[in-house]
C-alpha cells in the first residue's frame, strides 16, 4: 500500500463533519491527511468546540446546527462520530438520514443504530436517495486482516473450518439487555469481533453462548451459514495491560493467527513431523511457518494506529468508492444488518438455548 497524501490528490471530495469529540479528533480528522478531502465545515452542539475543531484541521466554517449546515455548505459527503442520547439511542443514525437526504454520501462510526428497526429506516433513506452510507468496521481494514483474508482464500489454505475470536466485552445481566442505556457498551463493541466473524466466514446461522454473572464474560458457539463453526470469547475479566484481542482461523492442513493486531503467524500445510521418530521440530522451509509483525523504530506510516487500527484505509475506501460512483465493499448496511442481528440475539435469548440468527429460513435453504 503506497499512500497518497491529502494535497497531492488531483480531485477531492467536498466534506463536512458532524462530532467533535475525542475519539474523532484522536482518530478520524487526522485520517484526512491521506484521503481526498476537503474539508469545509465542522458541527457540534458546542459552539466553540465546532470552531476549535476547524481550525485546528482545517476545516473552514464551524456550525452549532447539522441542519444550517447542509443547507449552507451543501457537501458532497459528511462524517459522522457522535454519541448516544440520554434514552440509549444512537444519535448518528437519525443524523445520517438527514445528510443523506440534503443530498449527501455518509460516513459513519460504529454502531450505525441500536437496532433493527432503526437501520431498516436508514437503509430506506439510502435507497430512496441513491446516496452511499458507509459505516467505519474499521477491524475489516485493518493490514493483519486483509492479509487474513488474502491466505484464507489461496488454494494452499483450504476451505475455512473454523474461527475463534477472542475480545474483552461485558455482556450485561439479563434483566438488563432490555435497557438501552445498560446495552450501550455491549452495542458499541460487539461491532468489532461481529464485523470480523462477517467478513472473514460470512453470515451466522445459529448461535448459543454460555455467560458469567461474576463478570459478563461469555463464550458463544457459532455455525455459519457455510458450514464452518467458530467461538467468540468475550473475555471480560482479563486484565487491563494484557493483549485485547486473538483471531485464529483454520482451513484444513493450515490455520492462520493474529495476536494483539499485529502479530501474524501462518501456519503452512506441510509433511507431519513421524510421531515417535521426530529428533528436531523445524521442519522444511517451504512448508515452516510465517511470521509478520511491524517494527517501531522508523517513521514509517504504518507504525501510525491510524494506519495498523484500520482508519485510514476505511477512510479511504470510502471516499474511493464515492468518488468513482460505486458502493463499496466493506463496511455496508448489509455487514451491519448481519451485525445487529447477532446484537439483538445476545439482548432476547438466554445463556444455553441456541437460536436461528434467520428463523424464518429453514437450515440448509
Amino acid at each position: 500500500m503506497t499512500v497518497t497524501y491529502q494535497f497531492e490528490y488531483p480531485e477531492r471530495l467536498r466534506c463536512a463533519f458532524v462530532g467533535a469529540g475525542g475519539h474523532s479528533y484522536r482518530n478520524v480528522y487526522p485520517t484526512f491527511q491521506y484521503a481526498p478531502v476537503d474539508l469545509v465545515a465542522v458541527c457540534d452542539t458546542d459552539l466553540d468546540r465546532a470552531r476549535t475543531y476547524a481550525r485546528t484541521f482545517g476545516g473552514g466554517t464551524a456550525y452549532a446546527d447539522h441542519h444550517e449546515m447542509l443547507a449552507a455548505e451543501r457537501p458532497d459527503a459528511v462524517f459522522v462520530v457522535t454519541s448516544y442520547t440520554a434514552g440509549g439511542d444512537v444519535q448518528a443514525t437519525a443524523i445520517a438520514e438527514d445528510c443523506l437526504r440534503a443530498g449527501a454520501h455518509v460516513w459513519m462510526e460504529k454502531p450505525t443504530a441500536a437496532g433493527l428497526a432503526q437501520l431498516d429506516r436508514l437503509q430506506a433513506a439510502a435507497d430512496e436517495t441513491g446516496r452511499t452510507v458507509m459505516t467505519g468496521l474499521k477491524k475489516v481494514f485493518t493490514p493483519a486482516a486483509e492479509k487474513v483474508k488474502a491466505i484464507m482464500t489461496s488454494p494452499e489454505f483450504g476451505t475455512p473450518t473454523s474461527i475463534s475470536i477472542r475480545y474483552p466485552q461485558a455482556l450485561p445481566a439479563p434483566a438488563d439487555r432490555g435497557d438501552d442505556v445498560a446495552m450501550i457498551g455491549f452495542l458499541d463493541h460487539i461491532f468489532h469481533p461481529a464485523a470480523l466473524f462477517t467478513y472473514l466466514m460470512g453470515p451466522v446461522r445459529r448461535l448459543t453462548y454460555e455467560w458469567d454473572s461474576r463478570t459478563g464474560a461469555s463464550v458463544s458457539s457459532m455455525l455459519f451459514e457455510s458450514g464452518a463453526v467458530g467461538t467468540l470469547h468475550l473475555a471480560a475479566g482479563s486484565a487491563t495491560g494484557a493483549p485485547l484481542e486473538r483471531v485464529e482461523v483454520i482451513g484444513e492442513g493450515a490455520n492462520v493467527v493474529v495476536e494483539n493486531g499485529v502479530r501474524l503467524t501462518y501456519y503452512r500445510r506441510g509433511t507431519p513431523l513421524p510421531y515417535g521418530r521426530s529428533g528436531s521440530f523445524f521442519t522444511d522451509d517451504a512448508s515452516a511457518p510465517l511470521r509478520w509483525e511491524p517494527e517501531f523504530s522508523l517513521g514509517q506510516l504504518y507504525n501510525k494506529n491510524l494506519f495498523y487500527l484500520g482508519y485510514v484505509p476505511e477512510v479511504l475506501h470510502f471516499c474511493e468508492s464515492v468518488l468513482a460512483g460505486r458502493p463499496p465493499e466493506k463496511g455496508t448496511l448489509a455487514d451491519v444488518r448481519e451485525i445487529l442481528r447477532l446484537y439483538e440475539l445476545y439482548r432476547r435469548v438466554p445463556a444455553g438455548q441456541p437460536a436461528e440468527v434467520r428463523p424464518d429460513i429453514k437450515a440448509g435453504s
